[in-house]
């Protein structure tokens, strides 16, 4: 692998980890338009780079991020759905990474149920335009001074919320479907407003993410050369910075808008791919 399609293979990751468009599907995409072969270390590396993409979350969040243990537990528990079904179901899984026209097809449904789940989370998208997710404490020092200070506002989740926005995830392990997506829309049917849910996706990514590429990459370590370290620093590094802009673009743009501009994102592009496999192009990814 070049630097070259390591730092686009990086932007690609940075930009879409965390919005509901499908990570995997646009890598997959740009995998197979760079015409790079479905090599050990090539699959190792579209999976490592996303270690940059979560290190964004913690570098963005990490005074919300590091807040009760409780919350941790209830990530975990949130998290454990796909860690069991992605152990049971990897040959399948593995079986899917390979094919463009279930993420065409994954991406233009997706598409159509973000425009309806816009319309369906009406009030919990408007709600996010307003909500303040810090709030300022009084409270007097040492020297009987009342000082007031600004602190963040926890995340409230029950183990039950935590566990269905959990079994949502389980729909991503669809190439395509978009683990943003899914968790996003799971958190809204829980009453979260979309910023929340959003936030509570992050959250939920860190250990998914770090559990999928940690697991890719001991696997695959002995196929790891000292010039393959150089692609994975690069993409790393790309997929950090990227991200942390994707981020920040990311709770803006659906604070104030919603999810439906990703729909139609999702059904055009969805469309032009399957147009085009339909029409002879070759879009699949090399063995």
């Amino acid at each position: 692998m070049t630097t070259t399609e390591a730092v686009i293979l990086g932007i690609v990751e940075g930009l879409t980890e965390f919005l509901p468009v499908s990570s995997t599907g646009h890598m997959m995409l740009t995998q197979a338009l760079l015409h790079l072969h479905n090599t050990i270390f090539n699959r190792i590396f579209l999976i490592n780079i996303q270690f940059g993409a979560i290190l964004a979350v913690v570098f963005l969040y990490w005074r919300r991020f590091f807040q009760s243990m409780d919350f941790y537990y209830k990530i975990f528990v949130a998290f454990l759905p796909s860690a069991v079904l992605g152990l049971l179901l990897k040959k399948h899984i593995d079986v899917l990474l390979s094919s463009i026209t279930t993420v065409a097809i994954s991406w233009l449904i997706g598409g159509i149920i973000l425009v309806l789940a816009d319309r369906l989370f009406r009030k919990q998208i408007d709600e996010a335009a307003d909500y303040e997710d810090t709030m300022l404490v009084k409270s007097t020092n040492e020297f009987g001074v009342e000082v007031t200070r600004e602190e963040l506002v926890d995340i409230n989740v029950s183990w039950k919320q935590a566990f269905i926005i959990g079994c949502f995830q389980v729909i991503a392990m669809i190439p395509g479907v978009s683990r943003s997506a899914a968790t996003i829309i799971g958190g809204m049917t829980q009453k979260f407003n979309i910023k929340v849910a959003a936030e509570f996706s992050f959250f939920l990514g860190v250990p998914t993410v770090f559990a999928a590429a940690a697991y890719e990459t001991f696997k695959g370590y002995n196929d790891i050369r000292g010039i393959d370290l150089q692609a994975l620093i690069i993409g790393n590094i790309v997929s950090f910075v990227v991200g942390m802009l994707a981020i920040k673009f990311f709770i803006e743009l659906i604070s104030r808008f919603g999810l439906k501009f990703f729909g139609y994102y999702r059904i055009i592009l969805g469309t032009i791919v399957l147009i085009l496999l339909a029409t002879g192009h070759k879009l699949e990814i090399a063995g």
